[in-house]
Parts: C-alpha cells; structure tokens; sequence
C-alpha cells in the first residue's frame, strides 16, 4: 500500500507531503494517522528543528474525505480536532506551503502553521454549508485571522480566498508562482535555521501560550521561558560568537 505521507528530513527541517493526489489529498483514516506519526515525529526528534507541509499533485488537502466508512473511533488515532491543537502547540517552527486549494481541514493545518507561503494559484477555503454542514477551523480560526465581515462573507456562502486576497489579508506571508513554492518555502526554513533552535522555540511558545492571556501574564510567561533560554549551550555559544566576530555554530541545547 502506498504511505498517503511522505516524510523526509534535510538539513534539520522535516517535509511532509499529503500523498493522496488521486483524491485531492482528502484525509481518511489512514492519512491521518500518517499525519499524526509526523506531527508525533516532528515535536520530539531533536534532531528536527522545523518542518514545511505541503501536498502532492493540485490540491493540497481538500479537507476530511466525506466519502470513508469510517469504524469506530479508536483512542490511538487523534481526531481532525485532536490534530488542530497538536499542530498548534508544537513549539518548532512551521511552515504551510500551499499547491493547491487547502481546504477544510487544510486550511485548518494552514492557519495552525506560523507561516504560509502560497502558489498564485492556491486557496483557502470552507465549503461545508454547500454540503449542509458546518465546520470546526473555520469559525474557530478564519474570523480571528481576518476581519469579521470578511470572514462570515466567505463562510456564509462558502467561497474561497484566493492567494492574492490571502496575502492581502495577512494570512499569506508570500505568494509565488507554483514552480518556485517549494524552493521559497525552503529559503524562509533557511532564514529560521540561521538562528538558535532553542530560541526560537521559545518565541514561538511564549508567544502561543500568551495568545489569550492578559498582557501582564503574558509579559511574565515570556520571561520566565527567555531565563530558561538564558541558561542553554547556545545562548553562552550566540554571546561568544558575538564577541569573536564570527558565525555562531548552534547545538539545539
């Protein structure tokens, strides 16, 4: 059986590319456990300092396969949901690079990502209310990402938001023709790589963990994450380094 995820790790950052282009990467079962595996991966290989997702073939991920007879749930794959918080709350840095339409529960993983590079001719969207459901990423992320009008506009009537309207609104951080994605995906991870893993883990968790909270507890969440940095290998490393006037060399401890 063909994986429905491909994995690969270079130069520290984990690719995962939804496999499933026969059906618009639509997330069964199967794929989803993949994608929990990878995610698994991801936040606990020290050896992995970032990752980019993207799809196979035009579509990256036309959201939850409709079509799956699904058995009962089973407490070792995690649900759509599940996987939103999980992506959310890995403190590497992540990057969505869209194909293709990200739809759904891709576009959930896109706006779960910390950054979002999109082929000119991708887009996000949520047509559920043109099957007679409703959704869970939409209503709990579109609206908190674009203004209010806006996002009920595009998911009252179910349109998509295309690329150049997504770099508009800030969800995008650069559009790009298709053929360049990946290379431009790989030139943001570059940029990050440059910098102390360690580090930028803890931007990225002082700054999810403080999302909801006041700004006073905020301020102190990220202080005392920063003193812990402080006392890491690669902080007295970026300090000397500094000092030498040379090219810092980062351990990720």
């Amino acid at each position: 059986m063909n994986s429905t995820v491909l994995f690969e790790v270079r130069d520290r950052v984990a690719v995962v590319t939804l496999n499933r282009p026969e059906k618009k990467n639509a997330i069964n079962r199967a794929m989803r456990k993949e994608v929990q595996d990878a995610f698994v991966r991801i936040r606990f290989d020290p050896d992995i300092w970032g990752a980019i997702i993207t799809g196979n073939g035009e579509t990256f991920c036309s959201g939850k396969d409709l079509l799956e007879k699904l058995p009962d749930e089973d407490s070792e794959v995690m649900s759509n949901d599940e996987l939103y918080l999980y992506l959310r709350f890995i403190y590497k840095p992540i990057l969505s690079a869209l194909n293709g339409a990200a739809l759904a529960q891709g576009a959930g993983f896109a706006l779960n990502s910390d950054i979002v590079i999109m082929a000119d001719t991708a887009s996000i969207g949520w047509p559920q209310v043109r099957r007679g459901i409703s959704s869970v990423s939409g209503p709990s992320y579109i609206p908190h990402a674009i203004p209010w009008n806006q996002a009920m506009g595009f998911l009252m009537r179910g349109r998509f938001i295309e690329a150049a309207d997504a770099y508009r609104f800030g969800i995008a951080n650069e559009v790009v023709p298709r053929d360049q994605l990946m290379a431009t995906a790989h030139r943001w991870m570059a940029e990050i790589m440059q910098n102390a893993p360690l580090a930028v883990q803890a931007i990225k968790e002082a700054a999810r963990r403080g999302q909801e909270l006041p700004v006073k507890d905020r301020m102190y969440l990220a202080r005392d994450i920063a003193n812990h940095v402080l006392l890491s290998a690669d902080a007295k490393e970026g300090i000397l380094a500094f000092k030498e006037k040379r090219k810092p060399v980062w351990k990720g401890r």
